[in-house]
């Protein structure tokens, strides 16, 4: 990204949500001097940059469809946990000659494309998940990888995760993180009826097929923690790399190593 004067930024901001006012009353005080605030409304393909102020799920929102419009997002934290928000106020304002440059720090993550039985296909930033619901008897489903058959799993559901996305969700019940610049994904299955399923990190080439064999009433499609819609016997999901990406601006004081240890508490001992 190159700004040669003020660099025309999008900001999204949810006003109404505790905080977040001050945070963005701080943030356009504190760029002023090397930012254009376009006004609200403004399409984001007319910015260079967005900032985004929020917990992870508003980053999520924004991030799938900024990156149909090749737009580069900054994370501004206002949440609990805030995993993929790159950034305080303080944080933005103190790196903003660094960030807004012609050599920003950023880098370009994976998305997730995900179609029901041939219908419009959807991007997910985090994870699309297949959840058993009521009356939450056990699933079958049948797997395919590259149109090879792969084993039938008796489960309570599946997570297919993006490599950022591994440490939502997917890392809650037992799936591996993995490095968000992997060219990889993550097939997690829920709650399997067998001690020799394992999670698997695939290559971001494959495609993933899976045949819902047996389905409860509940039973739903779950994109980036949004019901998308509800799954019944003898339909067909298929799961593959989206030809989007996503470009997120880092933090240049912060690596990603530094965050599974202070957000996530990685490897902390007990106490």
């Amino acid at each position: 990204m190159l700004c040669m004067e003020l660099c025309p930024v999008l900001l999204l901001a949810d006003r109404s949500r505790p905080n977040v006012d001050n945070i963005a009353n701080d943030v356009t005080e504190g760029l002023s001097d090397i930012v254009e605030f376009l006004p609200e409304g403004t399409k984001p393909e007319d910015a260079a940059i967005a900032i985004a102020i929020g917990g992870d799920g508003t980053l999520i929102k924004h991030g799938r469809d900024l990156a149909k419009h090749k737009t580069a997002l900054i994370g501004v934290n206002s949440g609990r946990l805030g995993f993929l928000a790159k950034f305080d106020a303080a944080s933005l304002i103190e790196q903003r000659h660094s960030i807004f440059a012609a050599d920003t720090p950023s880098m370009e993550v994976m998305l997730l494309e995900v179609q029901v039985d041939g219908q419009e296909p959807v991007v997910a930033m985090n994870e699309v998940m297949i959840a058993a619901g009521n009356p939450f008897r056990i699933l079958e489903l049948g797997l395919s990888i590259n149109n090879v058959p792969a084993p039938s799993l008796r489960c309570d559901g599946m997570i297919l995760s993006t490599p950022i996305g591994s440490t939502a969700h997917n890392a809650s019940v037992g799936g591996p993180i993995v490095d968000p610049s992997a060219k990889a994904f993550v097939l997690t299955p829920l709650a399997a009826h067998s001690l020799a399923v394992r999670p698997i990190v695939l290559d971001f080439h494959n495609n993933v097929t899976i045949k819902m064999k047996q389905a409860n009433e509940g039973t739903s499609l779950v994109v980036d923690g949004e019901v998308h819609c509800t799954l019944r016997e003898n339909m067909t999901i298929q799961v593959q790399k989206s030809p989007l990406t996503l470009s997120i601006v880092l933090n240049p004081t912060v690596t990603y190593w530094n965050a599974l240890v202070d957000k996530l508490h990685w490897a902390a001992p007990p106490g």
